[in-house]
């Protein structure tokens, strides 16, 4: 699971104690609301599932897929259909293969999400081995499905968006400069970027 409102807190509280600029963003939006998936295999069909779709169209292509195909959970209903079958349930061609890609490694035993290697770096690239799992859904994965409290999904436009205007830049830093300017703020980059999210999401609303 990711990290709890409380884990948020202690990190968020902690980044503020070192960054004025950070605390000061918290006393504009407040605290983010957890981001929580389950662990596992499910959740990684989904994120491939949703790529470049809107999140009802997602929602409406794996309910399609689960009506058509069967338990959605179980890596074995990938292996067992037809890539026509898989077309027919709303996924394209591309998106197919990946869920292929994604449900062999799992029933292959390549691939243990129990068994991910603790070193944040290694686990990324476990994840990405998989066909259409690229650096950004591996981050988030750990983060929002693990809870690893330090993973820095920089290549986040609304990430660098967000570090930019809290922290004051003229223009959108790049995930180069993303990067570096997190280097302070180990151990707790998770919940920076859990917060960058929320911050966007709360001035979109003001605007």
């Amino acid at each position: 699971m990711g990290l709890t409102a409380d884990q948020l807190k202690v990190s968020l509280d902690a980044l503020a104690a070192r960054e004025p600029l950070i605390a000061a963003a918290i006393g504009r939006v407040g605290y983010p609301p957890p981001r929580i998936r389950d662990r596992g295999y499910a959740t990684l069909l989904r994120t491939i599932i949703g790529q470049q779709v809107s999140v009802a169209a997602a929602q409406s292509i794996w309910n399609k897929m689960a009506a058509q195909l069967g338990d959605l959970e179980d890596p074995g209903t990938i292996d067992r259909v037809s890539d026509e079958d898989l077309r027919a349930a709303g996924l394209s061609r591309q998106k197919a293969a990946y869920a292929r890609s994604l449900a062999d490694e799992v029933t292959s035993g390549r691939l243990d999400f129990a068994r991910l290697p603790a070193d944040d770096e290694d686990a990324i690239a476990a994840l990405t081995r998989i066909k259409g799992i690229g650096r950004w859904s591996a981050e988030v994965y750990l983060l929002f499905a693990e809870g690893r409290p330090d993973i820095w999904p920089a290549g986040d436009l609304a990430v660098q968006i967000e570090v930019g205007r809290i922290l004051g830049h003229a223009e959108r830093p790049s995930e180069k400069l993303t990067r570096e300017v997190a280097e302070a703020w180990r151990p707790h980059r998770g919940a920076a970027a859990v917060f960058a999210w929320h911050h966007y999401n709360s001035e979109m609303e003001v605007i």
